[in-house]
């Protein structure tokens, strides 16, 4: 193949890992990478789900089920996958409570999804594309990140440590050819978020919907595909020149507000 006349955001001949690809983001992100020819492997703790979603890109990939949590599971599924040219780090929990209402049990749970599981992926994937000559890797992180979110305080903690990490990973790889960078969205509208207005605010969801929407000085929360197409053109040779860098996806929210 003439890879000169190809598009730069293609990802045809690329092998891309999302993890928490069943639902949410992660899907959009497994739909859109293979939209753009790559071969995805989907990591989610639900194998049926995570089996399902690859089957249903365009481009049917394969489906493992995995508990980022656990080391063993982590390298199993990589080792399954095999070759790793991109990875998305979208796995992830939420919690609401402030400094106060947070138990240490709450902590540990955000810490162990959201950190650790970003720490084992990565390392899995990265001792991979030192042998194969690089890689991209994009990971979700938040606007709780870098801004001051009310009752956000376990949630804000461990995307902080997604950002931190990041940065890390991008200079002690930079050598070995492998870019990485960080999106930090606001509210998205997934799955999650209708669970959650469900079970909070019954016979309010619509009303809440607003108020959630209203956040966002756009005027509505993120897609999950404008996620994805941010996390396609990080992993995309058009990224090349870009890594270490923390990408606010946030409809106004930081600056705007």
């Amino acid at each position: 193949m003439d890879m000169e006349n190809v598009h730069p955001f293609t990802l045809i001949e690329k092998r891309a890992v999302v993890t928490g690809g069943a639902s949410g983001i992660g899907l959009a992100t497994a739909q859109a990478f293979a939209d753009a020819g790559a071969q995805v492997t989907i990591l989610d703790l639900a194998a049926a789900q995570a089996s399902e979603a690859a089957a249903s890109l365009s481009l049917p990939g394969r489906g493992i089920g995995c508990d980022v949590t656990d080391p063993a599971s982590v390298e199993q599924a990589f080792a399954e996958a095999g070759r790793v040219d991109l990875l998305v780090n979208s796995a992830g929990i939420a919690h609401i409570g402030t400094l106060l209402s947070t138990t240490p049990d709450d902590l540990d749970r955000l810490y162990r999804v959201n950190v650790r599981g970003t720490f084992l992926c990565m390392q899995a994937a990265v001792s991979r594309m030192q042998q194969s000559g690089g890689g991209a890797i994009v990971n979700m992180a938040s606007i709780a990140a870098t801004a001051g979110l009310p009752d956000r305080f376990a949630y804000s903690m461990t995307k902080g440590a997604v950002l931190a990490m990041t940065l890390s990973v991008a200079r002690d790889f930079l050598a070995q050819g492998i870019r990485c960078n960080c999106i930090s969205p606001a509210r998205v509208h997934t799955p999650f978020v209708d669970g959650y207005l469900a079970r909070t605010y019954p016979g309010r969801e619509t009303e809440m919907m607003r108020t959630l929407e209203k956040a966002q000085p756009i005027g509505r929360m993120a897609r999950p595909e404008e996620i994805a197409w941010l996390a396609l053109y990080l992993c995309s040779s058009a990224a090349g020149f870009i890594t270490g860098v923390d990408y606010p996806i946030d409809g106004g929210f930081v600056n705007l507000r």
